[in-house]
Parts: structure tokens; C-alpha cells; sequence
């Protein structure tokens, strides 16, 4: 995991963005924090057992999916598998410790 602070590769209203094996942040105090870089981190090996590019195109499509169903970027946003696995894990910092091949499709 390389660590980059660089505010404008962030979205606008999110901490980070992760495109293995670059982590981009918008405040450096992110790389002292343990829940960030772990949330990070469960997306790196996300987009390593898809090989990084079809997890973008997964991930794009569930999002215009989401989109559709909810009519709004945000819930659409938090819907995604993948997000959902970070966000409901992020806090156990031995989850990928555990973590089960492919964990993401039992978010779907």
C-alpha cells in the first residue's frame, strides 16, 4: 500500500480512493488512523482478487445499478458490495486476517 496525500484525486465529500497499490487521501492525519487505512486496505484485496480492473467495472456497474433502484448517489454509494464489506468491517482491524476469499459477494 503506497500512501498519497492529494486532496484533489479525492472525490469531493470522501476521505480517500484507493486504485491498487495507491491509496490517495485528502488529510494527512489519515495515515495515522487505523479504521481509514483499514477500510482502505479490505479494498486493496478487493481489487486484487478481481485483478484491479474488473473490479472498477464491477464496481461502476453496481453503482449505476444502485443508482437506478434508489435515484441517489449517496445510498447508491453506500449500497455497493464492496462498501458495504469495508464500512461493516473497517472497525476489526484482524479482518482480513480472516477474511474468506471473495468475502464481498456476501454483501451483494
Amino acid at each position: 500500500m503506497i500512501l498519497i496525500v492529494f486532496k484533489y484525486l479525492t472525490p469531493k465529500g470522501f476521505r480517500g480512493l484507493t486504485f491498487y497499490p495507491f491509496v490517495f487521501m485528502s488529510d494527512k492525519k489519515d495515515k495515522l488512523n487505523n479504521v481509514f487505512l483499514n477500510h482502505e486496505k479490505i479494498h486493496l484485496r478487493q481489487q486484487l482478487e478481481l485483478l484491479v480492473l474488473p473490479f472498477y467495472i464491477w464496481y461502476g456497474l453496481e453503482f449505476l445499478i444502485r443508482f437506478i433502484i434508489y435515484r441517489n448517489r449517496k445510498k447508491a454509494y453506500y449500497a455497493i458490495s464492496f462498501e458495504r464489506e469495508a464500512y461493516q468491517n473497517e472497525k476489526d482491524l484482524n479482518y482480513l486476517k480472516y477474511r474468506s476469499f471473495w468475502a464481498f459477494l456476501n454483501y451483494v
